[in-house]
């Protein structure tokens, strides 16, 4: 995964810093060193990671440190609001109003995945409520009209392009106007894409512009563009008032530093990233960002998938099953709906803290994913009898024949299946006696319970990530003070 490399050698780079027997001027300056040479390697603009090492040791002078200060925290806390400075675009992002019309206007180089990302960015929107509608105005590359109205029709969004006018500024101007007649309140304009040697195109791209007066103007940047990312974003804003950046192929094994520094140097624009599939869309929040990034998780945004994929009507009855400790093959089925619906497993246990990149490497996430998925085809073949009993003695062995012959597996992977439902029961039943939490509400007594129950469950490797168990217990009085921290064991279980 993009800039996944750089998160690990950043906080390897901190890691050590934190295991070093004292901490003064030469562990410090590796420090900075190791976190420069990652950044720079990332195709970070050098004149941001310089001034950022400058200002981390401004704020971390050492010899002014009174004793009994923690130096760790103190580095650590300042290395990560200098990235958070550094990535922060400075300005809130632009969000259309319900019920009334907002025309957004895509620009972008040749190639950047500009019209997969105007459907990706209508679904988005879609889902949370706004009723958008696309416009085709490429009538440079052919074929694409043909890839919008492909994509529009399988998010079920209405489009509007035309085959035989070449005028692309006509057409902007008609599919805008039919779509506001048509009450949509998020009508997106898809122009031909285009370089900054293109003097012509860009013309064009003023005119359209000029013609539907949309409200912003993102630029569609791919994440492997590299330095040269600078230059093409200049050349865009020169001639259209740019308002916002989608990085797109964040799945891939590009660098992506370049497209990330390139959009916050101005401090004019706000990012979205852009993942692979249609819904795989993310709206950039700098603090959660780096977080994740450094391997401390993002628990706002982890709460708000489960929220998405777990309807609010089935959360009481789910915790009430969680402390009881009751665990069946429908629970697992449910669950294991709910983590396919909250996108790539990587990307959604990134928001974990103590969970890096190299937990879940890119191949063994899809490997997961499709287990997943073989497991559930499994479950499809059995009962009603069998999918709600907690007894595993009433698979015997005629019953697992019809179930592997039923979801066309092997009696292997069934026996499999099964092994693995043995082991999260085995996870669920300890957490029985976990305390929920009243509006938000834990008490320092709950919070040491829940800790206790929490560190008998989370792997080794992770409890020394977040720090034994006084780190695992400040973790359970954050997640109090957001909501329900049983909400986690929703998501994973």
């Amino acid at each position: 995964m993009v800039l996944a490399q750089l998160g690990g050698s950043i906080s390897k780079a901190l890691q050590r810093m934190s295991n070093a027997t004292i901490i003064d001027e030469k562990v410090l300056n590796e420090c900075l060193n190791e976190i420069t040479r990652a950044l720079l390697q990332a195709d970070v603009q050098f004149r941001m990671v310089a001034d950022m090492q400058k200002n981390i040791k401004k704020v971390v002078n050492l010899d002014d440190l009174a004793a009994g200060h923690n130096k760790r925290r103190i580095i650590q806390q300042a290395v990560f609001n200098e990235l958070c400075k550094m990535l922060d675009p400075g300005k809130p992002s632009f969000t259309p109003k319900k019920g009334k019309p907002s025309v957004i206007m895509f620009v972008g180089l040749q190639g950047s995945g500009k019209t997969t990302t105007c459907t990706k960015y209508a679904y988005y929107h879609q889902k949370k409520g706004w009723k958008p509608a696309l416009v085709c105005a490429d009538t440079f590359r052919a074929g694409a009209f043909d890839q919008l109205k492909q994509n529009a029709t399988k998010a079920k969004i209405p489009f509007y392009g035309s085959y035989t006018e070449s005028d692309p500024v006509k057409i902007a101007e008609e599919g805008v106007e039919r779509f506001k007649k048509e009450n949509c309140d998020l009508i997106i304009v898809d122009t031909s894409g285009r370089h900054k040697q293109e003097v012509a195109l860009f013309e064009e791209m003023r005119q359209v512009s000029e013609a539907t007066k949309p409200d912003l103007i993102i630029f569609v940047m791919d994440s492997s563009i590299g330095q040269a990312a600078f230059d093409q974003a200049q050349a865009f804003k020169q001639s259209v008032s740019v308002g916002a950046v989608i990085v797109t192929k964040m799945d891939g094994h590009a660098k992506g530093g370049g497209a990330l520094s390139c959009c916050c140097y101005k401090k004019s624009c706000y990012i979205h990233w852009n993942w692979e599939h249609m819904d795989e869309f993310e709206v950039f929040d700098v603090k959660p960002f780096v977080s994740r990034l450094l391997g401390m998780g993002d628990w706002s945004g982890f709460m708000d998938k489960i929220h998405e994929v777990v309807p609010t009507d089935q959360q009481p009855e789910l915790l009430q099953k969680l402390t009881e400790g009751s665990f069946t093959l429908r629970i697992m089925y449910e669950q294991f709906q709910n983590i396919l619906k909250m996108g790539p497993i990587g990307q959604v246990f990134s928001m974990i803290p103590g969970f890096s990149s190299e937990l879940m490497p890119k191949g063994r996430e899809q490997e997961s994913q499709a287990k997943i998925k073989r497991y559930m085809y499994m479950m499809d073949s059995m009962t009603n009898e069998e999918l709600d009993s907690s007894n595993l003695k009433l698979m015997n062995d005629s019953r697992i024949m019809r179930i592997a012959r039923g979801s066309g597996r092997p009696i292997v992977e069934v026996m499999e299946m099964l092994e693995e439902y043995k082991r999260l029961a085995k996870v669920w039943s300890k957490m029985k006696g976990l305390k929920i939490p009243k509006k938000g509400e834990m008490s320092a007594l709950s919070r040491n319970i829940n800790a206790q129950h929490m560190s008998k469950v989370l792997p080794p490797q992770i409890m020394k990530q977040l720090g034994g168990m006084g780190g695992l217990q400040n973790l359970m009085k954050q997640m109090g003070n957001m909501g329900n921290p049983k909400d986690m064991m929703n998501g994973l279980l």
